[in-house]
């Protein structure tokens, strides 16, 4: 039996922090949690009760992503974006998993972050730009 090949071109960074998203800025927001994020796309699950997902959806998802730096310290960026959910795959009665896929990408790979403090140091430069949030 073959293996599965993987057709990611960039690592994605794994965390499990809460994510909110929803269809219409006037619904309320539905709660999930954050699987995985890369620069261009993100996973999550949600309660599969409280909402009612579809492929190519547009969706507004809202989040903060974990900045590596030296010595396992961090800061956290928060982002809103855009996406349309690409997958929604049941796990079991209650729990989705989603993909959405980015209409405007992360200034950054989360995925693919470095621990050197000249980096760090760059990227906070960078993403302090009123840009986002």
């Amino acid at each position: 039996m073959g293996s599965k090949r993987e057709r990611r071109i960039e690592r994605r960074l794994c965390y499990h922090w809460p994510v909110w998203f929803v269809e219409d800025f006037d619904e309320i927001l539905s709660q999930g949690q954050m699987v995985d994020i890369s620069s261009e796309a993100a996973a999550f699950t949600c309660y599969t009760y409280e909402t009612c997902l579809f492929p190519s959806q547009l969706i507004t998802i809202y989040f903060s992503v974990p900045l590596h730096g030296l010595g396992g310290s961090f800061a956290v960026r928060n982002f809103i974006r855009l996406g349309h959910t690409r997958r929604i795959d049941p796990i079991d009665k209650a729990l989705n998993r989603v993909t959405a896929q980015f209409t405007e990408r992360l200034p950054f790979r989360p995925g693919e972050q470095t621990c050197s403090e000249a980096d760090m140091v760059a990227v906070l430069k960078m993403l302090s730009l009123p840009n986002d949030v």
